[in-house]
């Protein structure tokens, strides 16, 4: 079994085993949190979420909060963007194993404890970026649905969404402007 610092443990077939590499970005002052599945291949890579050039994540939220900071390539200020518009960032799943960056393969799921995310915030609303945060969020954290949302994948498999209409959509997120 290779082992990859930024990859996870490569098991066979280019399956992987990944556990979390980041903290939660989130203040106090968070309203609402945005939960993607897992981290791709190329995010682990480049340290921080959603990095793969083709993912519409960081350009979404641009669009819907107005603020450049959203598009930088400094993680620095990708955090500080989140933290200004009120938006904790995290994923539905704390370790599995995936093959490559499919979110339709991933298997022997250890949820995150969302309690530990939303403790200490003002998080009212948590938005599932994907199919598969929301099947997370739905199957081990059922008491938080009340509050869940489906947003459709900024993922650059979902070619169905283009970026405006995923602006559309997400726009939502702007809960208590």
């Amino acid at each position: 079994m290779l082992k990859s610092k930024c990859m996870g443990k490569i098991k066979n077939d280019n399956i992987r085993h990944v556990v979390h590499p980041y903290e939660p970005v989130k203040s106090m002052n968070s309203r609402v949190l945005v939960l993607g599945s897992i981290p791709s291949v190329r995010s682990m890579t480049e340290g921080f979420y959603y990095m793969h050039p083709q993912n519409r994540f960081w350009p979404v939220m641009a669009g819907v909060f107005g603020d450049e900071g959203f598009l930088s390539r400094n993680i620095n200020e990708k955090k500080s963007a989140l933290i200004r518009n009120h938006v904790a960032l995290y994923d539905a799943i704390c370790e599995c194993d995936i093959w490559l960056s499919s979110d339709s393969s991933v298997t022997g799921i250890v949820p995150t404890n969302i309690d530990s995310i939303v403790s200490g915030t003002n998080i009212t609303h948590i938005f599932c970026n994907g199919r598969r945060a929301y099947d997370v969020m739905q199957k081990y954290s059922p008491q938080y649905m009340n509050m869940t949302s489906y947003l459709p994948s900024t993922s650059p498999a979902n070619a169905v969404f283009k970026l405006d209409r995923l602006i559309e959509a997400w726009r939502c997120i702007r809960i208590m402007d």
